[in-house]
């Protein structure tokens, strides 16, 4: 009986974790209008606007591991799906809207795709 407990308690211990864990990492993040609702991080920092979309300095972007899990899974959160990717560029579509993410060393470019 308190090897039941035991597991039962682990378990909600780490769906508990889990459920944080998921919830603040999607909190990091808000949509941008401007750029069809795609999420940016919230303590990144503009550094150029453009017609096609805008460039961030973000110290967690890499051009070698791309963006982070969180960020990944915020993007999901809000209905994007990833596409194909060549280098440092990766598409994301949410219905008829494309945007074009680019990590390079602590930067993301940020375009709209027509």
């Amino acid at each position: 009986m308190k090897k039941k407990i035991s597991c039962a308690l682990t378990l909600a211990a780490f769906l508990g974790g889990a459920i944080i864990y998921y919830s603040i990492s999607i909190s990091l993040y808000t949509a941008k209008e401007d750029l069809n609702e795609f999420p940016i991080p919230k303590n990144a920092e503009l550094v150029q606007l453009n017609e096609q979309g805008n460039r961030y300095e973000w110290s967690r972007a890499s051009e070698e591991d791309g963006i982070p899990n969180g960020y990944a899974m915020a993007l999901k959160a809000n209905g994007w799906k990833k596409g194909k990717s060549e280098g440092a560029s990766v598409l994301y579509m949410k219905g008829n809207n494309k945007i074009d993410l680019i990590t390079t060393t602590k930067q993301l470019e940020i375009l709209r795709v027509k």
